[in-house]
């Protein structure tokens, strides 16, 4: 049986220590400071990047350099046959497509999934190689399953400011201020490689209500209904929102009940275009073997 490494990048919300325990290997995702590159989790903590983001820094996010994937890999095929790498959706960095590329150079030893998933579902679907490769996928095949998985999974975010938004000249001022204004909620929804404006909220209880009925309407569509066997994982995601985050867990098992739902902060190159206070409702349908 082939030996099997499982690789991610930090947009997976995996933090080094957490991918220690889990057995991925994670690559730290770059940003640029005022001129000055930071990499997450190793020299740049979640308190110190919003430290820096309310202080009105320069942050511009970037990819892992070519010599860091390749120097990861070189090490890992010294003691694993292959490898799974599955960076962030390719709808949302060019990491995805770098990767693909740096990787025909390695006769088929590297396989790189584009999946199109980021955080919590990027996060499973690293457990879920890793579960395959236990089963005793090849390399290969382990990609192969993931990318005709993709579409199983949801992800919803609410955001708490628009400011960001416009700073990045992703909404005009114009509307920024109409929706400030007017004390709106934006939820947003990855669902592939796109990144799409889905409701507004006048309220944040609001906005937690339209994602937990966004997520049970795909579920009951989508991924075959509410099953006694809990087939569904449920995650939540925030941005410097773990108290909230916690309190709307509670919310969500009102919902659905004995599920197990686990809470990772978002990644922060999702948090440089959102900012602060956003909450996120995810769910994968777990893969059968």
């Amino acid at each position: 049986m082939s030996k099997v490494a499982i690789v991610t990048d930090s947009n997976s919300g995996i933090t080094q220590a957490a991918g220690k325990e889990l057995g991925v290997h994670v690559l730290p995702m770059p940003f640029m400071i005022n001129e000055e590159t930071f990499y997450e989790d190793i020299d740049l903590s979640q308190e110190e990047f919003y430290e820096k983001l309310a202080s009105g820094a320069n942050i511009g996010t970037s990819q892992p350099s070519p010599e860091s994937v390749m120097k990861l890999w070189d090490g890992l095929l010294r003691e694993y046959d292959e490898i799974v790498h599955i960076p962030m959706s390719s709808g949302l960095s060019g990491s995805c497509q770098s990767a693909m590329i740096l990787a025909q150079d390695y006769e088929g030893k590297v396989q790189v999934v584009n999946n199109q998933r980021i955080s919590v579902t990027q996060r499973q679907s690293c457990l879920d190689a890793k579960l395959l490769a236990a089963k005793g996928m090849n390399a290969e095949e382990i990609k192969n399953f993931l990318e005709n998985d993709k579409f199983n999974s949801s992800i919803y975010i609410m955001l708490d400011t628009l400011y960001y938004l416009k700073k990045g000249g992703r909404i005009t001022p114009a509307a920024a201020a109409i929706g400030t204004m007017l004390r709106l909620k934006p939820v947003l929804q990855i669902q592939g490689d796109k990144l799409d404006a889905f409701a507004k909220a006048r309220t944040t209880n609001q906005g937690k209500s339209i994602m937990i009925n966004a997520i049970k309407n795909d579920i009951e569509n989508r991924f075959g209904g509410m099953t006694e066997d809990r087939h569904i994982w449920l995650e939540i995601a925030h941005t410097a929102n773990l108290e909230a985050a916690e309190a709307y867990k509670q919310e969500i098992l009102e919902v659905f009940p004995g599920y197990d739902i686990h809470i990772d902060a978002l990644s922060l190159s999702v948090a440089c275009h959102i900012g602060p206070g956003a909450l996120a409702f995810a769910c994968c349908r777990k893969i059968e073997v």
